[in-house]
């Protein structure tokens, strides 16, 4: 049996909101995404070319992570909601927030340091 049919269905504004927050999770991978094609493509000496992939290529993981994690959350806060069970703490905004403090930490010491 697939959770969409467990338990009862919700009220419709929280499933619309959890699905404004998955849009939002998307929006933010988007950005990651963007941010390593434009990289990438529009700033070829930004920074030496091996500090640069390695920059495109976090940038890119990190977007398809955040993609996978925004369906993962929306579908277990679903899931949550039809079982009337308590929605979990998203622990992706730790790992998120620490991440881009260290990148942006990094990226500055990088671009002082040329």
């Amino acid at each position: 049996m697939s959770w969409r049919t467990e338990g009862k269905s919700p009220d419709y504004r929280f499933s619309l909101a959890n699905e404004r927050t998955f849009l939002a999770w998307i929006r933010t991978a988007l950005a990651f995404m963007a941010a390593a094609i434009g990289i990438d493509q529009l700033a070829p000496n930004l920074a030496p070319s091996a500090f640069r992939e390695l920059l495109v290529a976090t940038l890119g993981i990190t977007a398809a992570v955040l993609a996978w994690q925004a369906w993962r959350r929306w579908a277990r806060n679903e899931r949550a909601m039809r079982n009337d069970a308590e929605l979990a703490y998203p622990r992706m905004l730790l790992w998120l927030s620490c991440g881009l403090s260290a990148a942006t930490l990094l990226t500055l010491a990088t671009l002082i340091l040329l």
